[in-house]
C-alpha cells in the first residue's frame, strides 16, 4: 500500500493502523444541513487514507503524498493550509490523545465539491479512535470532524459531509435528519434500473470557506429569528413566512423549506422503487439553488442544461456551490450523448473541458489494516 510505504520511509517504522474515509456526493438536500433539515448524500469511491501511529509527546508529524515533505507541528498549535484539518481533529479530541505520526494519501478530485476535507478529517479521527480505544461512534467521529472544520479551518459547514463519510454503506444513500442526527440507509440500486449518477466536474473552483457560504448561513439564521423559529426547518406555513420576509432572506427561506420537501419526496420514490422518477426533483433543486439560494455559477448552469439536452433524466449542482460539480441521472445508453452535449456546450463558450466521473455509492470509513 502506497501510504504505508511512504509512512515507513518518512518515520522509520510501520504505522499502527490504516483507515480510509470516502468523499461524498449529495444526491439532494443542499444547504439544508445547517438549517436543521434533511439531506441525502452517498459516499463516493474516492477518499483519503490515513496511516497513523500515536506518539507519547504532543508533536504531530504529518506527511501528505499530495503536498510534499513532512511537517512537524505541536498538536494544539494553530497551523495553516491542509494541516489545519488534521491538527483541528487532534485538538478537538483534546486530552484523550497526544501526538501522532500521520501519513495521508488521497484521491478525491480536488475542488470538485466532493468533500475531500471531510474525508481527511474522518479518516484521521477514525484512526485515533481506534488506536486510543476511545469508543466513539461513527456519528460522534463525524461531529468531532465537523467541529474541527468549523473552529480550526473557519468553514461554517453543517454535519452532512462528515456524516456521509463516517456512516455511509455501499449501495446506499444516507437519509440524515440534521437536527436529531437520526439516519437510515436507503437502497440506491441504480444499475438495476439501467441508470447511473454521472458527476460533471466543471473544474471551476471557487473558495467559499469565508465569504458567500458564511453569508448564506447568516441570512438563514436571521430569517429564522424573524420568524420566531429555531431553524428554517421549522417553517410549516411557507406562504405566511414569506409574507414576513424581504429580499435575500425571503429567497433563502423559500429554498430551504422547499428543498426539505424535495428530500422527503425523493426518499419516498426510492423506497417505492421508483428510481427512474427522481429526475424532476433534481431539476427543481437546481433551479432553486440557482434562483433562490444563488449559489450556482455559469459553468454549473451550463453543465445542467446541456446534460438534460443530451438526454439526462435530471441534473443539478451539488456541494456548496460557486463552482465544483453537478450531477446528472443518466441511463446507460445515454452516457455518451450526455458527455458529448456538455463538452460541446463548453467548447462553444471557449471554456476548459469538464471531467466526468461515474459514481456508485461506496462504503463509509473503515479500517484497512
Amino acid at each position: 500500500m502506497r501510504v504505508v510505504e511512504a509512512f515507513r520511509a518518512a518515520f522509520g517504522a510501520d504505522p499502527a493502523t490504516v483507515w480510509h474515509a470516502p468523499g461524498r456526493v449529495n444526491l439532494i438536500g443542499e444547504h439544508t444541513d445547517y438549517n436543521d433539515g434533511f439531506v441525502l448524500p452517498f459516499a463516493v469511491p474516492w477518499g483519503v487514507t490515513a496511516a497513523v501511529t500515536p506518539r507519547d509527546d504532543s508533536t504531530v508529524r504529518l506527511l501528505s503524498l499530495q503536498h510534499g515533505d513532512p511537517v512537524t507541528i505541536p498538536s494544539h498549535e494553530e497551523s495553516r493550509g491542509w494541516t489545519r484539518y488534521v491538527v483541528g481533529v487532534l485538538a478537538t479530541l483534546g486530552d484523550r490523545v497526544r501526538g501522532a505520526d500521520i501519513a495521508i494519501d488521497g484521491d478525491v478530485p480536488q475542488g470538485a465539491g466532493l468533500s475531500s476535507s471531510a474525508a481527511l478529517e474522518v479518516s484521521v479521527a477514525s484512526a485515533l479512535n481506534d488506536l486510543h480505544d476511545l469508543g466513539l461512534s461513527p456519528m460522534e467521529l463525524a461531529l468531532i470532524s465537523q467541529r474541527a472544520e468549523n473552529e480550526f479551518v473557519g468553514m461554517p459547514c453543517g454535519i452532512m459531509d462528515q456524516a456521509a463519510s463516517a456512516l455511509s454503506q455501499e449501495g446506499q444513500a444516507l437519509f440524515l435528519d440534521c437536527r436529531s442526527l437520526g439516519s437510515r440507509n436507503i437502497p440506491l440500486d441504480l444499475a438495476a434500473h439501467g441508470l447511473r449518477i454521472l458527476i460533471i466536474d466543471t473544474q471551476v473552483h471557487h473558495e467559499h470557506a469565508n465569504g458567500e457560504y458564511a453569508k448564506r448561513r447568516a441570512e438563514c439564521e436571521s430569517a429564522a429569528r424573524k420568524l420566531g423559529v429555531a431553524a428554517l426547518r421549522d417553517v410549516e406555513d411557507l406562504a405566511g413566512a414569506l409574507s414576513q420576509l424581504q429580499g435575500d432572506e425571503r429567497k433563502r427561506t423559500m429554498h430551504v423549506v422547499t428543498e426539505n420537501h424535495r428530500v422527503e419526496a425523493l426518499v419516498g420514490l426510492l423506497r417505492a422503487g421508483a428510481v427512474t422518477e427522481i429526475g424532476a426533483l433534481l431539476n427543481a433543486s437546481h433551479l432553486s439553488l440557482r434562483d433562490q439560494y444563488e449559489v450556482s455559477s455559469p459553468e454549473l448552469d451550463l453543465a445542467v442544461e446541456a446534460a438534460i439536452r443530451g438526454g439526462a433524466r435530471g441534473a443539478r449542482m451539488t456541494g456548496g456551490g460557486f463552482g465544483g460539480s453537478a450531477i446528472a441521472l443518466v441511463a446507460d445508453d445515454r452516457l455518451e450523448s450526455v458527455r458529448d452535449s456538455v463538452c460541446a456546450a463548453y467548447a462553444e463558450r471557449g471554456w476548459k473541458q469538464p471531467r466526468f466521473l461515474p459514481a456508485t455509492p461506496a462504503r463509509g470509513a473503515h479500517r484497512l489494516s
